[in-house]
């Protein structure tokens, strides 16, 4: 043998050798976040994590539990498990030292991955979500699985079928055959658009026969107005989208606008990243749209508390707080709000990350008024359309187009406001209800620091009914500095309340810097005990151009119209300008009023940094979640969107991808899809969407076998298709839709279907449910008035949220009020009672109409045992009711006017039980 041979035969015994090394001593490495952050956190953390640090030794980060601890000496030694105390606890043969204290030991596997690790370097690992997404290969899509597949029949339809069948293969199950054609075209039009098919598309689908016909109804349902309608209901859970603003009042909210913003989005498939930007910072963005706007009510949806005696500060910044946890809540799926108080218990999350977060929220102007300013203000009259275009096209002619963009700026949004609750040192005088400037005659009131420096006007908003004109004198720095000015504030029409007032503008001398305004009021005609005027705000402003023009006095008067005009507001985010702007400071242990360091905007270092190029706002915050360097966002949406088709994510707890939260049933999957969510599709949730329901996976049959029940009784491998309740809007529309009721009516403000009376007994609440009229009692469930408080019943019966804070995932649930729903309640008997008269419609034999009706109500053809079933309850109820005329009557709710009663009573009623009956079926509430 020569040399060459020889090196040749070492060099593949070398490399092997090597290579089988490397193999067996990288499977015996102990995975940090899979073997060992389990038992920390089930056993270590609650003492030794980000809640407490007993003995100075903690586990959330390594750094930490690197470190020395009360002793003086490190617990953990990387490489010598044999004298690291943290080993040494887990064993010890003293009861008051072993750990965990007073608990169960652990188990002997337990404390040996947790020695082995420690012996290998104690090396920490990054959690799985926290690792931004690898487009993995598809299994066994190859060249050689191809060739292979011709000899057998391939099941596969798309890449998301390729990574199910591969984890169907390990567990040694096999997929369900697809879904009888009329069972898969209801799943799908209930998944896509929320209703179940019409009988057109019933129809026009069974009779198609080409190999796209399933595809061709895919594209036809994701391109109908009813599929932002559908998609829309599932954000609004998550916007905690609510027409009151909650709290004890729960008074009413105009921001119907935004559900509306919401269903366009969808329907015009706008890119989820720039969803996420609109609604996050689109009032930040370059020239934003009155549409981008309306969408940055998305966190104009908290709670508001009018209650009179409240601070609003306080509610303020537990606004803020419900801002925070929602965004990370929503896109990022991670328990934020529990680093509110304390670094986080589980996840590499500090304590001041929470408010390095909330710094992106804190510089907002809405603080807690009655009012809900900042809002956006729409000139509906034409009259106010034509003052607003005469004055817009006076300021371009005459003066700059910056002077009339920053006029008609103030007149959108009437902002900077300075509210009365930022006054002190009241004399004589005090908030009224804690909301409005009320100061007696002769009293006075500071306002601290006001900037000054360019403003030359003074807009005041108040209400007078007093019967003489109140005084209100200006001046600096003390009660007897100097009189900066002496105002006159006349009887007014209105009376100075929430959103009644009348507005008057005043001239102010040139000054500049910050200062304090002392305000003292004057008016002789008023009791002792009686405020002298109502002031709901006051604003500083520019001086109005063109005093020296002869239109000078016309303009301001229109502006000053303009300012009171009666318009649709809105509520919206609008950022602090620089000189009302709020430091942000760490909460001691999650206490407003306790304020430490002061932090800057900035996300966690533990999930990377902001885009270069992003501002330090929430813009820059929107970038950073929509950029595909973020780890969670995609994979959260592609979750979001997956639960929705299949019942349950393939990571089960929505709200939490952190170490707490269930692991992925199909990690590559989930990753797959989202990086092909980025990348392919850039971010357009069609096509997401439109991949998962055409992928064998979702086509299955949804029906179990005793094998399949037992190796996967929830379905998490996908065995099958899946089937689970509708939500409480699908029921309804769905009933509405087979009865012939449904409006297809599109947008505006909520609408008050039929409720029972006495709901709506609020304290200190003039509302009232008013019933809507005509169609708009049978619009889908979307539109229906939504009353924190209060919300409708049947939602609430069938799992809806209240919406007073964030709800990722409802969980479903089965009790017997829902049955009680769909029986008795008169929407319900409303749609039996007209889908009973279109079974009569039909023709034919009661045979022939139960079985044409359960065809259009189900979508499937009836058995013969349950047409005998159904025929019966026809057959003994008719008999009943033939004998007593007045009880199918009472049921119908007829007119006792003969000339209207239907023609045979007993039938009709009859019907309406089969109907009736037909409404409550499994098979109508469930999605097969």
């Amino acid at each position: 043998m020569n040399t060459n041979k020889l090196l040749f035969i070492s060099s593949i015994i070398i490399i092997g050798g090597y290579s089988v090394y490397s193999f067996l001593g990288e499977k015996n490495k102990v995975d940090y976040s899979t073997e060992v952050k389990p038992i920390l956190n089930k056993h270590c953390i609650a003492c030794h994590g980000g809640v407490k640090k007993q003995g100075g030794f903690s586990l959330l980060f390594r750094e930490e539990a690197l470190g020395k601890t009360e002793s003086g000496k490190p617990a953990i030694i990387p490489g010598d498990a044999k004298h690291s105390e943290f080993i040494i606890r887990l064993t010890h043969k003293d009861p008051e030292e072993r750990m965990p204290l007073k608990k169960e030991p652990l188990k002997k596997e337990e404390i040996e991955i947790l020695t082995k690790w420690v012996n290998q370097g104690a090396n920490w690992g990054e959690h799985w979500a926290f690792v931004k997404p690898e487009k993995p290969s598809v299994p066994n899509k190859g060249f050689f699985a191809g060739f292979f597949s011709l000899f057998s029949e391939k099941w596969e339809k798309n890449d998301i079928d390729y990574f199910v069948k591969n984890k169907l293969d390990e567990e040694d199950l096999a997929p369900s055959k697809q879904a009888d054609k009329a069972i898969l075209l209801r799943r799908v039009c209930l998944d896509l658009t929320g209703l179940p098919p019409t009988e057109k598309q019933m129809q026009a689908f069974l009779k198609d026969d080409s190999e796209n016909a399933y595809e061709k109804l895919v594209d036809t349902l994701l391109a109908s107005p009813q599929y932002g309608e559908r998609w829309a209901g599932m954000w609004l859970d998550m916007a905690r989208y609510s027409d009151t603003k909650g709290y004890e009042k729960d008074e009413g909210r105009n921001i119907w606008q935004y559900r509306d913003y919401v269903i366009k989005a969808f329907n015009k498939d706008l890119p989820y990243n720039q969803f996420i930007k609109e609604q996050l910072a689109g009032d930040l963005l370059k020239n934003p749209t009155t549409e981008q706007y309306i969408a940055t009510a998305f966190h104009r949806n908290t709670v508001n508390n009018d209650e009179g005696g409240t601070e609003d500060e306080e509610f303020r910044n537990a606004t803020m707080v419900d801002r925070v946890n929602t965004t990370w809540e929503v896109f990022q799926s991670t328990t934020f709000a529990c680093v509110q108080c304390h670094s986080h218990p589980y996840d590499p999350i500090r304590h001041e990350d929470y408010y390095k977060s909330m710094a992106f929220f804190y510089n907002t102007r809405d603080e807690d008024v009655p009012d809900d300013s900042p809002y956006l203000r729409q000139f509906n009259q034409p009259e106010d359309k034509a003052k607003l275009a005469n004055l817009q096209h006076w300021l371009k002619t005459n003066f700059s187009i910056q002077q009339e963009k920053e006029i008609t700026e103030y007149l959108t949004f009437l902002e900077p406001k300075i509210h009365p609750h930022a006054g002190d040192q009241f004399i004589n005088g005090a908030l009224a209800d804690t909301k409005y400037l009320g100061v007696r005659n002769g009293g006075s009131v500071r306002f601290k620091a006001l900037p000054l420096s360019g403003k030359r006007q003074l807009l005041v908003a108040y209400g007078n009914k007093t019967g003489g004109s109140t005084l209100m004198e200006i001046r600096l720095g003390s009660l007897t500095g100097k009189v900066l000015t002496t105002i006159k504030l006349d009887t007014t029409e209105k009376r100075g309340w929430t959103n009644s007032w009348d507005y008057q503008l005043y001239d102010l001398p040139k000054m500049d810097g910050r200062q304090d305004w002392y305000l003292t009021f004057k008016n002789p005609k008023v009791k002792p005990d009686q405020s002298t005027c109502i002031i709901g705000s006051f604003t500083l402003l520019p001086e109005f151009p063109g005093r020296e023009r002869a239109d000078f006095a016309e303009k301001r008067k229109i502006f000053l119209e303009l300012v009171g005009a009666n318009t649709e507001n809105t509520p919206v985010m609008l950022d602090s300008p620089k000189e009302y702007a709020r430091q942000t400071h760490v909460w001691e242990r999650g206490n407003w009023l306790t304020k430490t360091t002061l932090v800057q905007p900035d996300i966690p270092a533990s999930l990377g940094k902001l885009p270069k190029n992003a501002p330090k706002n929430r813009l820059g915050l929107a970038m950073w979640l929509g950029s595909k360097e973020n780890p969670l966002t995609a994979r959260v949406a592609v979750n979001r969107f997956w639960e929705q088709l299949f019942g349950t994510g393939l990571v089960e707890t929505l709200e939490d991808f952190g170490t707490q939260g269930f692991t992925p049933t199909n990690s590559a999957l989930l990753d797959f899809l989202a990086v092909k969510f980025m990348d392919e599709y850039q971010w357009k949730p069609k096509k997401l969407l439109k991949e998962m329901v055409m992928s064998a996976t979702y086509q299955q049959d949804s029906k179990a076998n005793q094998d399949l029940l037992e190796k996967d009784p929830m379905n998490r491998l996908l065995a099958r298709g899946p089937r689970v309740r509708l939500s409480a809007e699908q029921i309804r529309d769905q009933a509405l839709l087979v009865s012939g009721l449904l409006s297809d009516k599109m947008y505006g403000k909520s609408v008050m279907p039929y409720q029972p009376e006495g709901i709506w007994n609020t304290p200190y609440s003039s509302m009232s449910w008013k019933l809507s009229d005509k169609e708009d009692q049978y619009r889908r469930a979307l539109y229906t008035y939504w009353r924190r408080s209060t919300p409708y019943p049947s939602m609430i019966t069938f799992d809806g949220a209240n919406r007073d804070i964030c709800l990722a995932r409802r969980i479903r649930t089965n009790t017997p009020l829902q049955a009680l729903v769909t029986l008795n309640d008169p929407v319900y008997l409303e749609c039996a009672k007209n889908l009973a008269k279109k079974m009569d419609k039909t023709g034919g034999t009661i045979d022939e109409q139960i079985r044409i009706t359960y065809q259009l109500t189900m979508c499937k053809t009836i058995s013969e045992k349950k047409l005998a079933l159904l025929k019966k309850l026809y057959v003994s109820t008719f008999s009943t009711y033939q004998k007593n005329k007045v009880e199918a009557e009472k049921l119908l709710n007829v007119c006792p006017d003969d000339n209207i009663k239907p023609k045979n009573i007993p039938d009709l009623a009859s019907k309406t039980l089969v109907a009736s009956t037909l409404l409550n079926l499994d098979e109508f509430i469930m999605k097969e």
